[in-house]
């Protein structure tokens, strides 16, 4: 295999980045996740400033950023939350 796709639900900041609540990416096969973040930190440069704040998810479950992705898999990009 060449290529996966991946659907990857955006929130916060990564959603008012690209206007969208999920965007699908093309990735090469078992790309690791933190991969997601470095293709939307090209389009986008200043989510530069949230990639060591980020953490992942994967098929509803928290992963690590190294976790090989397959195809069809859906990311979830977590950023820093505040609240009260």
């Amino acid at each position: 295999m060449s290529n996966i796709q991946v659907t990857v639900k955006l929130f916060a900041i990564y959603q008012e980045a690209y206007q969208q609540t999920e965007i699908q990416l093309k990735l090469p096969w078992e790309s690791p996740v933190k991969e997601v973040l470095e293709e939307m930190i090209k389009s986008y440069p200043s989510l530069e400033k949230w990639r060591s704040l980020t953490r992942f998810g994967v098929n509803l479950q928290f992963v690590p950023p190294d976790t090989p992705l397959k195809d069809r898999d859906e990311v979830v990009l977590i950023p820093p939350v505040s609240g009260g």
